[in-house]
């Protein structure tokens, strides 16, 4: 009896404090922490927002996205890079440096980072930095074609035309249809006063695609041999990019002083006079 009573009063005490447990589960709200794994999986996918936000040119709501994703996960560096190319575009060069540095002390054998640097220092016109990054993005994966296109680029800029052409040569070697670089071979040998060269690269890079600048290029080396299918091939470019006709735009395309004066001769030829006239039309019109 005794025995039983204990038993009796020992229930009693078991369905007493579970009622209380679930009087207070009714009084106090459930409150759901997420794991780190779980975090983790919601920084890349607000990561890859921000990305996609990039990519439809809503370059303010893309960085608020990426400070977030970051903000959740702070040890991914994809994260870092992508907050790195929202910063880019949002003029944010500094604090984009600073991002990329952040996602180098995480993983230094992330070639993009480097690529990203350089891209900024190119933008603040620091070539020496930018060449020492591409540098080092390279040494880690050496087959990358536009990293050694661009390292031959800032090379293009510096005047160091063979050691250009080295590089445009070997990035055409891992993709051969780089109609870019074998352009740009073009215009590092038009400078070295190797026209006939030029000439050859120039109609190379237009026989795989038949852009303005390489029809251009072509027209200019052109016009003292066959002045007549210089204007056509002139025409042609102008019609496809009017902003070939603006000296400073060939700049900033890498076009050297002598292939500069040869176009500016070539576009003042007064069977060009409405094409030029036209082309300068449509860049006012579009800026």
């Amino acid at each position: 009896m005794k025995s039983f009573f204990k038993k009796t009063i020992w229930t009693s005490l078991i369905c007493f404090n579970f009622f209380q447990i679930e009087m207070v589960r009714a009084i106090v709200p459930y409150y759901y922490f997420p794991t780190i794994k779980n975090l983790q999986k919601q920084s890349l996918y607000i990561g890859k927002n921000a990305y996609q936000l990039l990519y439809f040119g809503q370059y303010e709501d893309s960085l608020n996205l990426a400070k977030l994703a970051v903000k959740i996960n702070a040890k991914d560096e994809k994260l870092w890079l992508i907050l790195a190319e929202a910063q880019i575009v949002n003029k944010e060069y500094k604090n984009a440096l600073n991002s990329l540095n952040k996602a180098e002390q995480i993983n230094s054998n992330n070639s993009e980072i480097y690529f990203a640097k350089s891209n900024i220092y190119l933008k603040i016109s620091q070539q020496t930095k930018a060449k020492n990054a591409l540098e080092k993005g390279i040494k880690i994966e050496p087959n990358n074609h536009k990293a050694i296109f661009q390292l031959g680029n800032i090379l293009l800029m510096e005047k160091n035309y063979l050691g250009a052409i080295e590089l445009f040569d070997k990035s055409i070697k891992i993709k051969p249809d780089f109609w870019q670089a074998i352009n740009n071979q073009g215009l590092a040998y038009f400078e070295k006063n190797k026209v006939d060269l030029a000439i050859k690269l120039f109609r190379s890079a237009i026989s795989i695609e038949e852009n303005a600048e390489p029809l251009l290029g072509l027209a200019s080396c052109m016009n003292i041999q066959n002045n007549k299918l210089a204007i056509q091939l002139a025409k042609k470019a102008l019609g496809k990019d009017p902003k070939y006709v603006n000296y400073d735009y060939r700049k900033e395309q890498l076009w050297g002083e002598k292939l500069q004066t040869s176009t500016e001769i070539l576009l003042q030829n007064k069977q060009l006079k409405k094409d030029v006239i036209l082309a300068k039309s449509k860049i006012s019109k579009s800026s």
